[in-house]
């Protein structure tokens, strides 16, 4: 997702973005298939353009591929799993916000500000793949402010906590934790920061 403008997506990143939404929201579901050929048909493009898609959503966890088995949707962390995510991701959004909080700008509060207005739009029109990609991206903004180095574990963990993202029951809720998280980042203050990172980041 774009944070200030609209850059060209590659198709890559499209049919990423598109499954990954699928998964999020549900409309894939647990252990379904994923053949490259509809998805080539889907979007016009060569069977080799979504087997690159395919290995970056398996690489980010959305995707699990088996020898015998092909390509299927991951199926949802159990609640121990749940758990131990939510805990990593603490620690590594915590870290991450200690590294870089001091070192944001206002073009940052900026972009921060525009995600936010967005997810409030989605969160309105309960618009579940929108949520989780702008979600995602609000999260993964602050990660890679600090670390492109822990970008890919995070990003791992992250996507693993949010294919259960559909028991949601209150999406306003969600906008209000985003806000003050972006509220406490724009003050620059790191504990009010960092609690409101871990009071989002729950156990679902």
């Amino acid at each position: 997702m774009s944070v200030t403008k609209n850059p060209i997506r590659s198709m890559r990143e499209q049919i990423c973005d598109t499954v990954r939404g699928e998964v999020f929201s549900g409309q894939m579901t647990s252990n379904q298939p994923v053949r490259e050929q509809p998805l080539a048909e889907r979007f016009g493009v060569s069977r080799g353009s979504v087997r690159d898609a395919l290995l970056q959503l398996s690489q980010e966890g959305v995707l699990v591929y088996s020898p015998n088995r092909g390509v299927r949707v991951s199926s949802p962390p159990s609640d121990a799993e749940s758990k131990l995510y939510a805990k990593l991701r603490k620690e590594i959004e915590g870290h991450c916000l200690d590294i870089c909080i001091d070192q944001l700008t206002e073009e940052d509060d900026h972009n921060l500000s525009n995600l936010l207005a967005t997810l409030e739009d989605a969160c309105r029109r309960a618009d579940l793949n929108a949520i989780t990609e702008i979600d995602l991206a609000m999260h993964r903004y602050w990660v890679c402010r600090a670390s492109k180095e822990l970008e890919s574990v995070w990003l791992n963990i992250t996507v693993r906590m949010l294919i259960a993202y559909t028991l949601l029951e209150d999406y306003m809720q969600c906008h209000q934790e985003h806000a003050a998280i972006v509220e406490a980042i724009g003050r620059r203050d790191l504990k009010a920061a960092k609690r409101a990172v871990n009071k989002n980041i729950k156990f679902k």
